[in-house]
């Protein structure tokens, strides 16, 4: 049903059925002092989408949170390996399932490839510019 709100101009209408399209969102799990998680707010701030940021130094994240993106993406995807927290752990002479290397990810978040990024069921580890962009492009363009 159309109405006409008492304040709004002569010959507006609008349908109360309709809802509004809810505001973009994101979380991001990082460190303020890691460069690729600064940019990654700088992202989405620059494109006025709302964001949650969980600080790792902070609040260590969730097992089941962890458990989400290891399911996604895989645990070894979310290792970054390049680190020199990863090498004096001596990690990349070990073999480990997913299971195992989750373990670790979860014991030490500085062995995290940060940003990690969740826009509803979608998930990114790392710096992923493209596939943001991707999340909020408006079908069609």
């Amino acid at each position: 049903m159309l109405l006409a709100p008492a304040d709004a101009p002569a010959g507006a209408r609008y349908d109360r059925g309709m809802l509004a399209a809810p505001a973009p969102s994101v979380q991001v799990f990082g460190r303020e002092d890691s460069q690729p998680t600064r940019a990654a707010l700088r992202f989405f701030k620059e494109r006025r989408i709302s964001v949650h940021f969980v600080d790792l130094r902070r609040k260590p994240i969730a097992p089941g949170e962890l458990q989400r993106f290891v399911m996604k993406l895989g645990a070894a995807a979310l290792a970054d390996t390049s680190t020199r927290t990863w090498q004096d752990a001596g990690l990349g002479y070990l073999r480990m399932d997913d299971a195992e290397l989750a373990a670790r990810l979860l014991a030490d978040v500085r062995l995290l490839r940060l940003p990690l990024v969740r826009n509803g069921n979608a998930v990114t580890a790392g710096p992923a510019d493209a596939t943001w962009k991707t999340w909020f492009s408006a079908p069609g363009s």
